[in-house]
């Protein structure tokens, strides 16, 4: 750009602004900030590798053309240097006045961090030793008009990582790492299927009937038939529809969709592979299971010895099978089998934190024990095998226990990856399961199945005894990448909706001007010192200001309370350093906190509906810390986080709560008191 286009100085305390200035200026000299094809001769993981045994001080006449986003700028007098990023790797780009040109260094000093450019020239060493290629031109192929994060301080607010992917991939290589996993795990699935003799194939999105598994499903509506469907939550019925037909082994890479909760291990949007075998059985899936997953992890970490959140895995050799209550009973330190009463099975199940229904039998209460003392200690890899009938209502029974299920789970660092069967294809029990499912959707549950009439008469035709499995490739993305949450194996995670400081969100323009104004404070905020970066990020935060003539008082306290009772309350700033959702609870939040003491402070919070365990890790709250212990779902909590409830008119008109936890500077220490 030349001295007569240059961007106004007014504005040099808005980056945003000035950047547009700078758009604005090339398009009046008749210039196109955003450019045209380019044709690189390498990608500069190349250049690196072929030149990387050139001498310090070494050029050569080696023409290369590399395009890439602008990393880094550092002028000095009639030498610039730059830092270029493409698809592969960074190099240096050594620009020299003598070599460019006076209006051409004047343009290249006018770039920006963040501008993807075009580059001819040639290789060299300089005297320092940085290999860079040695500028002769370069085009402007677009131009950013938002600064990228200051690259000291990085883009570390995980929410912002994962709301703004497309950040998060520039400026952290190891993001990109956890993605590249995530492909190649992909690619070693289907290739070892395929290797195996299974054909890939599709199946439908939109369903009329939910099936093939127990969850509440997304409902949409099929304009052209006038009726609702539902986004699929499972790919198993239409898979065996095709063995009916004559397919001996299919499998299936794809979304599911189920409208439940978020946590680090769950997303309403995820991806599964099922895959259906004829002749087979649930040994041949448990073969074909540790098959494609020790594949997977060959392919992504090159070694089936692997570490997950500083636990070490060893997918090597035969894995363990072992029954649901051999496991059951190991962990209870007592038999826990059908041959024990309902009443036994409950007070075991209660003595171990859990909770009963009144409608559970003994297989759902042995699935329940299982999962309260057994789950969590299954850190190598073992198949769960002989599920209790009641929990698995589309595997087939055991010959010699019909109370038993054909039926494995592949439980890892204690959590599952896969669910399998001995797959059921006699049509008039399956059509007596389903009539059971009918009953409980009637009873409420909004999770239960409904009755494929179809599916029942494709097995009148006919379905040869199969065997099927299903695997969750986040998690086992997550496994292989050691990532501690679903979000970080998803590119773009669903997030709640994104609300400007200040209140509702704007509308129009007014929506843009707020996007650019926050967008230039966090600029200004990452270039700034901590101090007050900190103070712009704690502004930008603010929670929406809350009408208090609203406020519900608790009943406990609308009497007063005397002032020596209130004393005694222990009221500190405490620091989340992990949040996670509670197992078999929709609303229980288990926090660890940081309370000024040497040990940690474990608190449970039933405010799920309102938050996700993620965005409040690192957070400052207020918690009552001397109460005494409470234990909640099996877990003692100790003490109590304060939060500020609201109400709100619902659409129906009647008034609902709304929540708002009580959060404060992050400045303000661990362990501070409130008086």
């Amino acid at each position: 750009m030349t001295e007569n286009n240059k961007a106004p100085e007014a504005i040099e305390d808005d980056p945003i602004e000035v950047r547009r200035a700078k758009r604005a200026a090339l398009i009046a000299a008749g210039e196109d900030p955003y450019g045209h094809a380019f044709a690189y001769s390498h990608h500069v993981a190349q250049l690196n590798e072929l030149y990387g045994h050139l001498e310090d001080g070494d050029s050569t006449e080696d023409a290369v053309d590399v395009a890439g986003r602008i990393m880094a700028k550092r002028v000095q007098g009639k030498i610039a240097f730059l830092e270029l990023q493409d698809a592969t790797d960074t190099i240096q780009l050594f620009c020299r006045i003598n070599a460019l040109g006076e209006d051409a260094f004047a343009r290249c000093k006018d770039l920006d961090v963040g501008d993807w450019i075009g580059v001819h020239g040639t290789m060299m060493r300089t005297k320092r030793g940085q290999l860079s290629v040695a500028v002769e031109s370069f085009e402007l192929l677009s131009k950013s008009l938002r600064p990228l994060p200051e690259k000291f301080h990085g883009l570390t607010d995980k929410e912002t990582r994962y709301r703004q992917r497309y950040v998060d991939l520039v400026v952290n290589p190891e993001v990109r790492s956890v993605f590249e996993k995530r492909f190649k795990i992909v690619s070693a699935i289907r290739r070892y299927m395929e290797d195996q003799g299974f054909y890939e194939v599709e199946t439908p999105f939109l369903h009329p009937i939910i099936g093939g598994a127990n969850a509440k499903p997304f409902t949409t509506h099929f304009n052209a038939l006038d009726r609702d469907y539902y986004l699929r939550i499972a790919t198993e019925l239409p898979l065996k529809r095709l063995l009916v037909g004559g397919f001996e082994k299919v499998f299936e890479i794809g979304r599911q969709f189920r409208n439940e909760g978020m946590d680090p291990y769950h997303n309403p949007e995820f991806t599964t592979m099922e895959a259906y075998q004829a002749f087979s059985d649930l040994n041949g899936m448990m073969d074909l299971t540790q098959g494609y997953v020790q594949a997977a992890a060959l392919a992504a970490c090159g070694t089936l010895q692997i570490t997950y959140q500083g636990t070490e895995i060893d997918l090597s050799g035969e894995w363990r099978r072992a029954s649901m209550v051999e496991l059951a009973s190991e962990g209870a330190g007592e038999d826990v089998s059908f041959d024990r009463t309902r009443e036994e099975l409950v007070a075991i199940l209660e003595r171990s934190g859990g909770h009963a229904e009144d409608a559970w039998g003994k297989g759902k209460l042995i699935a329940e024990i299982f999962e309260a003392v057994a789950e969590s200690k299954l850190v190598q890899p073992t198949f769960v095998v002989d599920h209790p009938l009641e929990v698995s209502p589309l595997a087939k029974k055991k010959a010699d226990n019909p109370e038993l299920t054909q039926r494995f789970e592949l439980f890892i660092c204690g959590h599952e990856y896969a669910n399998a069967f001995t797959e059921l294809n006699d049509p008039v029990d399956q059509a007596e399961r389903f009539r059971v499912q009918v009953e409980a959707k009637d009873m409420g549950d909004d999770e239960a199945m409904g009755f494929d009439h179809d599916y029942i008469r494709a097995l009148e035709y006919g379905m040869p005894p199969a065997g099927g499995v299903g695997v969750g490739i986040d998690r086992l993305v997550m496994l292989l990448a050691d990532a501690p949450t679903i979000r970080d194996v998803l590119l773009f995670p669903h997030m709640k909706d994104e609300v400007p400081a200040g209140g509702a969100k704007p509308a129009g323009a007014a929506a843009a001007a707020a996007e650019t104004a926050a967008a230039a404070a966090a600029a200004a905020a990452a270039t700034a010192p901590t101090p007050a970066a900190d103070a712009s990020a704690s502004a930008a935060e603010a929670p929406a200001p809350i009408d208090f003539s609203k406020v519900v008082i608790e009943p406990l306290f609308e009497e007063e309370v005397d002032f020596d009772t209130f004393s005694k309350s222990d009221f500190r700033a405490v620091k989340v350093k992990e949040c996670v959702a509670v197992p078999k609870s929709k609303k229980l939040l288990q926090f660890t906190l940081d309370d000024g003491t040497d040990a940690d402070r474990v608190i449970l919070s039933g405010i799920h509906a309102y938050y996700e365990p993620e965005e409040l890790v690192g957070r400052t709250l207020i918690a009552i810390t001397n109460l005494p212990p409470r234990k909640m779902m099996g877990v003692y909590s100790c003490g109590m986080l304060l939060s500020a409830i609201h109400e709100e008119p619902g659409e129906d008109g009647q008034p609902e709560e709304r929540l708002n936890l009580l959060m404060v500077s992050d400045r303000i220490p661990a362990g501070a008191k409130l008086y």
